[in-house]
């Protein structure tokens, strides 16, 4: 998987910037601020429709333009693929893979695979149950399309029952128990989709997960991922996993209504990442929790490239002046040739010689490329 060339038109700071990509590697060098992040950002976004910064798409078009469009050219063993995305300040977008317009944005997804890994990401560890359910959301995007339909069919639901549950507070007629049945039945139906998909997810990723921490902390440390769905999860089957979910949906009724918002859900699923069975999160040293953060992006690539057949993508953002100099062997050891890389930095000044040699150097000012 190879992408030969990028083009950012009105999006963020830059104005029209095309790329060639001629190496396996290429380094974006460049001051705070310049653009580099967001040339990163454009490939995340060709791969997953999303953002890690979370951005709304008016914040991605360029101020005092409608619309911004990124558009790339991508290799792989099955041919060339052309895709363009199309962001309007409006938030309508539109997507086209080989200049067809495509309906459904979730057949544009899995066309190109990336792994984004940014200095942002140390607070999957540190940081509240929303980043790391936001990290494994795109990560399953990434291994079935399908899912950012199912997640999104579960946000309607949710924000629909939701506006009821406020009505409903604010009403003084009481509640309409059959309407609420409605939302609590579809509420479940998605949340079950959701919650089982990414059950399957952690226990796939784990093993890997594991073996890389193991390999990094010199088998010092051992890495536990526990996924704790906010609905009991004792088997993986959608009917046990349905009735559990209206099960609990009943147990919590009254606090529901009272506080006028829904309790229940895969929204509020937590990941627990644990070190030699202590939570990261509470007890990791930071050196912990960088290794652990590493570890899960190395099995993230690992396991995408077993899913899909090809490697994907690698997206550091400025992420090596985070990491210690044997954190940061271990990571471009692994990374060699065998994935391509787009890496920023503000310096040249970590990189090893051969890494220079054998890489493709683009200074990055003000939203202009110029090449080394």
């Amino acid at each position: 998987m190879y992408l030969k060339t990028l083009n950012l038109r009105q999006f963020r700071n830059y104005q029209d910037q095309k790329v060639e990509f001629t190496a396996a590697k290429t380094i974006l060098v460049g001051n705070n601020a310049q653009g580099k992040s967001n040339l990163l950002e454009a490939v995340e976004l060709l791969a997953t429709l999303r953002s890690h910064r979370m951005a709304r798409d008016r914040d991605l078009v360029q101020e005092g333009e409608a619309i911004a469009q990124i558009t790339g050219t991508l290799e792989r063993e099955t041919g060339l693929s052309d895709l363009s995305l199309t962001l309007r300040r409006n938030g309508h977008r539109s997507v086209a893979l080989n200049g067809e317009s495509l309906r459904r944005q979730m057949d544009f997804l899995g066309v190109l695979n990336a792994v984004q890994f940014s200095s942002l990401d140390l607070e999957l560890v540190r940081g509240a149950p929303e980043g790391r359910r936001n990290w494994l959301d795109t990560l399953l995007i990434q291994l079935e399309p399908v899912y950012a339909h199912i997640l999104q069919q579960y946000n309607h639901v949710l924000r629909q029952r939701n506006a009821f549950l406020k009505k409903t507070q604010d009403s003084a007629l009481g509640t309409d128990n059959s309407e609420l049945a409605i939302w609590d039945a579809q509420l479940a139906t998605a949340g079950t989709r959701v919650i089982r998909r990414r059950d399957r997810a952690i226990q796939r990723l784990t093993p890997i997960a594991t073996a890389w921490h193991a390999s990094i902390s010199g088998s010092t440390e051992i890495l536990q991922i526990n996924y704790l769905p906010n609905i009991p999860l004792e088997d993986n089957h959608p009917e046990e996993v349905q009735q559990a979910f209206l099960a609990k949906i009943q147990q919590r009724a009254v606090a529901e209504l009272y506080r006028g918002t829904t309790l229940i859900g895969p929204h509020r699923d937590e990941l627990e990442l644990t070190i030699n069975q202590t939570p990261a999160r509470q007890y990791g040293s930071q050196g912990q929790q960088r290794t652990l953060v590493l570890a899960l992006k190395l099995a993230e690539l690992q396991l995408i490239e077993e899913v899909v057949k090809e490697p994907p993508l690698l997206l550091l953002d400025d992420v090596l002046a985070e990491l210690d100099l044997s954190r940061q062997n271990q990571l471009l050891d692994a990374i060699q040739d065998r994935f391509q890389t787009l890496i920023t930095t503000t310096h040249l000044g970590s990189f090893d010689s051969q890494w220079l040699k054998s890489s493709q150097i683009l200074f990055v000012k003000a939203g202009e490329l110029i090449r080394y």
